[in-house]
C-alpha cells in the first residue's frame, strides 16, 4: 500500500490510500496519521484507490475515530468502491464511520 498525503489547509491533512489496508500495511497507516500529529483538526482519508480492507485495517480506523472524537477533531471517508463498502456494511462500520449513513 502507498499512502499519498496533501495539506489541504493548515489544519486539514487528507491521505489518498492506494492499495490493500491490511495486517501488513496497517502499522504503515498508524504511523502517517500519528506524523500528521495534533495540530490538525480534521482528517480526510481517501479511498479511491483502495482495494481491499480486512478486520485489521477496520480496527485501525476504529482507534482513529475514537481517539479523534476524543480530542474534537474530524475523520472523514470518501471515494469508497463498492468492494470496501460492502465491508463496512457487512460489519456494521458504516453505521459508526460514515456520516452519510
Amino acid at each position: 500500500m502507498t499512502i499519498e498525503q496533501k495539506m489541504t489547509d493548515t489544519a486539514t491533512v487528507e491521505l489518498t490510500l492506494l492499495g490493500r489496508l491490511d495486517a501488513a500495511n496497517s502499522p504503515l497507516l498508524e504511523a502517517k496519521i500519528k506524523q500528521c500529529g495534533n495540530e490538525i483538526t480534521e482528517l480526510v482519508l481517501d479511498f479511491a484507490g483502495l482495494d481491499y480492507i480486512s478486520s485489521i485495517g477496520l480496527r485501525v480506523l476504529l482507534q482513529v475515530k475514537k481517539q479523534f472524537q476524543k480530542d474534537n477533531r474530524k475523520l472523514t471517508i470518501k471515494n469508497m468502491n463498492e468492494t470496501v463498502r460492502e465491508v463496512f456494511v457487512m460489519t456494521g462500520f458504516h453505521k459508526l464511520m460514515l456520516q452519510e449513513e
